[in-house]
């Protein structure tokens, strides 16, 4: 692993790092905020993913969640959304390719080589993270902002009892309906519809739900909101009586402007969770 860059932040460190990924059989990078209190010992840690075009930077240095993470104490860390750099699959397509990587392992030509976001995040980057930085890794909880609410989402509902606390802005809730899913998982996992139930946070809802509080923020004026289809989820929540807090927030869009305003909040949740 290699220290690309550290700056100093509300009294922690926010760093940029890269490193070999065997998942994703390239390069990798990713931001890591440690809050002050990371100095006297390992801190909770909330995983914040990333949308569509995003790389690991966007969020980190738009969504303003340094100054809440340094209040509460907690660690956030910002993957990127997919492998990157020569010999890499791409399209020309913004929501296909590299910056598109939805959080699946591929397997359909020519994404399997590389786009095995799925093993990344869910566990090479833990593995990293835990090895080199005082981070616990008894206390996590995990966000994210569209492609990356979805991906929080299905994460939080595969691994029951890791995450003390999922929240989503604007999240894509139901791809495997949608025109912003359809297409990526015909892409990466195949024409056969049964194996996009594991990346679908409405399907899987209803299958499992979620063990532990869950933080929904949508705006009512989102430009994509069609694509990201609120109401399946709301619907699924309902019908499987799911603890959850889903508002729909009057005015906002799908921007980053929307996802700053609201941090402060989703920073106060995930505190109250990992140091209940």
């Amino acid at each position: 692993m290699k220290t690309l860059s550290e700056n100093r932040a509300f009294g922690g460190v926010q760093g940029v790092y890269t490193h070999a990924s065997d998942a994703c059989g390239c390069d990798m990078t990713f931001g890591l905020f440690l809050p002050e209190a990371a100095q006297e010992g390992p801190v909770p840690v909330l995983w914040y993913l990333s949308g569509l075009t995003c790389t690991h930077e966007n969020a980190m240095v738009k969504a303003g969640a340094q100054q809440w993470a340094a209040e509460q104490g907690i660690a956030v860390v910002f993957p990127d959304t997919s492998p990157r750099g020569k010999g890499v699959a791409d399209d020309a397509a913004y929501d296909l390719g590299q910056g598109a990587g939805f959080y699946v392992n591929a397997t359909e030509a020519p994404w399997s080589k590389h786009f095995r976001m799925w093993d990344y995040v869910a566990e090479e980057l833990p593995r990293l993270l835990f090895n080199a930085f005082p981070v616990a890794e008894e206390l996590q909880a995990i966000s994210g902002h569209s492609m990356g609410g979805h991906g929080a989402l299905t994460l939080a509902m595969a691994f029951p009892g890791r995450f003390r606390s999922v929240s989503a802005f604007a999240p894509i809730a139901h791809p495997a309906a949608s025109d912003w899913g359809r297409k990526q998982f015909t892409a990466y996992l195949g024409a056969d519809e049964t194996k996009w139930a594991a990346h679908d946070a409405t399907l899987l809802m209803k299958k499992r739900g979620f063990d532990g509080p869950l933080l929904i923020d949508q705006g009512t004026s989102d430009q994509f909101i069609d694509l990201l289809m609120p109401e399946a989820l709301i619907s699924a929540i309902a019908t499987r009586r799911q603890p959850a807090t889903f508002r729909m927030q009057k005015g906002y869009d799908h921007s980053y402007f929307f996802v700053s305003t609201f941090m402060e909040d989703h920073m106060a949740f995930h505190a109250d969770a990992l140091f209940a």
